[in-house]
């Protein structure tokens, strides 16, 4: 195929030169964006009579040809191309004839690269939306139906306090309904169009860039040309986003890990998601989860890689910036497997409430409640905290819980316990009565749910 810039060449590009500044192998997922912008921009050449209507009437109708033939595998890309722009443009002029030369009148590939990774990663990055939501759903649905079930909070992976499973379920919850508003306030600065911008200056012809934005659903245009061309903060803010939501991913991951070990047992994956070994018959392995933790370095890699390839970049336009879409698209990819793999994986798990009790039993994780039991009555919380770490010592030494450990023995401490403290750091009143807002309690899981549920809508 013969390059678009040919004219200014006595020798063509050398083969693998040309393999090398090729991104037609990447950027042709944007067939559909870069078609999409080019039909909006010929409607604006005709409306400002910059060309006739007839004529952009025939290069619409071309490129919607070439969209439904891509669309339907009719037409192959040619990997001859330079990018996708240039194969659409070569395809719509080996159609139209001349007409398709014209359509590039008022623009450059500058802009049009910018306008169409732009249009571009707005769709998917609603399409990731949807990923999360469908994992938050999830989440909520297994939340709801254990929000009664008693099991261990950690700190540095040692017991705490007891709650609500569902209320560690729920944490999640909160987490990626903040990562759903970092995208969509990311989605926000990005839609503007930068289409008009041409290379770098702006074009000396009459153009409408509000008309090409608003056929195209931006809020409005880029106010600086230079900037339209060269800006790609909107790519490091997704990848910035994407790599937290990752990170949350990574840590929900991490626990459905420790959750299902032989150690803990709180949970059991469905075998639709999970694999076996191939010499130890008993193993039943947490593969996904565990792709997904070692995934989230790989989008971690891709925002410091686009990072680093735009910190020295004068301005406008330069080739490195190419490199911004095979990090986005390949981060846009790994989050979307993820999120797929995840939602079904959470809805499928099934939580062994025995367990998760027994284990809250254990390691006197009802010792908050023992000393707010003494400052309740009026002692100091210093006070009552330094005699419960005195009881649990003593606990520790006999072989005994705080849940039947004698009273006689715990009067020995302080006159103000009595016959109620066993009620008062019973598991299920330790959870029960924290109902403060966004606490532990059943009652507040479910709050929360109503929460997390109205927000989804």
């Amino acid at each position: 195929m013969e390059k678009m810039w040919a004219g200014r060449f006595q020798k063509t590009l050398d083969k693998t030169a040309d393999d090398f500044n090729s991104s037609l192998r990447f950027d042709k997922r944007m067939y559909a964006q870069d078609i999409q912008g080019s039909m909006a921009h010929a409607t604006m050449l005709a409306a400002q009579g910059i060309l006739p209507q007839a004529e952009v009437d025939t290069i619409i109708d071309g490129l919607q040809g070439i969209w439904e033939d891509i669309d339907a595998g009719k037409l192959s890309f040619d990997d001859g191309a330079e990018d996708i722009h240039m194969f659409i443009e070569a395809e719509l002029t080996k159609r139209i004839g001349d007409a398709g030369k014209r359509l590039h009148t008022a623009r450059s590939r500058n802009d049009q690269v910018a306008l169409d990774i732009r249009l571009y990663l707005r769709d998917a990055t609603g399409a990731i939306i949807d990923g999360v939501k469908e994992v938050i759903k999830a989440v909520v649905a297994q939340a709801e139906e254990n929000a009664d079930v008693i099991a261990p909070a950690y700190t540095h992976l040692q017991r705490a306090q007891p709650i609500s499973f569902g209320h560690q379920l729920m944490a999640y919850a909160m987490m990626l309904l903040r990562d759903i508003s970092r995208m969509q306030d990311a989605v926000k600065r990005m839609n503007l169009s930068p289409l008009g911008s041409c290379a770098l200056a702006g074009t000396t012809y009459n153009t409408n860039r509000a008309l090409v934005a608003e056929k195209l659903g931006f809020d409005g245009v880029t106010k600086n040309s230079i900037d339209g061309v060269s800006d790609r903060d909107f790519c490091v803010e997704l990848l910035s986003a994407f790599s937290i939501l990752m990170m949350h991913l990574s840590r929900f991951s991490e626990e459905i890990i420790l959750w299902s070990s032989w150690e803990f047992k709180f949970i059991e994956l469905d075998d639709s998601y999970t694999t076996g070994s191939s010499i130890m018959p008993q193993k039943k392995n947490p593969d996904m989860a565990e792709l997904i933790r070692g995934k989230t370095g790989r989008v971690y890699g891709d925002l410091m890689a686009l990072l680093t390839t735009l910190k020295g970049l004068p301005l406008a336009y330069n080739k490195d910036m190419q490199e911004d879409k095979e990090s986005i698209f390949d981060a846009i990819d790994t989050v979307g497997m993820c999120l797929r793999v995840l939602a079904p994986m959470v809805a499928t798990m099934k939580v062994l409430k025995e367990n998760t009790y027994k284990a809250a039993q254990k390691g006197f994780i009802n010792a908050t409640d023992l000393a707010d039991y003494l400052t309740k009555k009026g002692m100091p919380f210093r006070a009552a905290y330094k005699i419960v770490g005195q009881i649990v010592a003593e606990c520790i030494e006999k072989g005994n819980v705080l849940d039947d450990f004698p009273l006689e023995s715990y009067q020995k401490y302080s006159e103000l316990f009595a016959q109620d403290l066993y009620e008062e750091i019973a598991l299920e009143t330790c959870v029960n009565k924290r109902n403060s807002e966004g606490g532990a309690s059943p009652k507040s899981v479910r709050e929360q749910i109503k929460y997390v549920q109205q927000c989804l809508k």
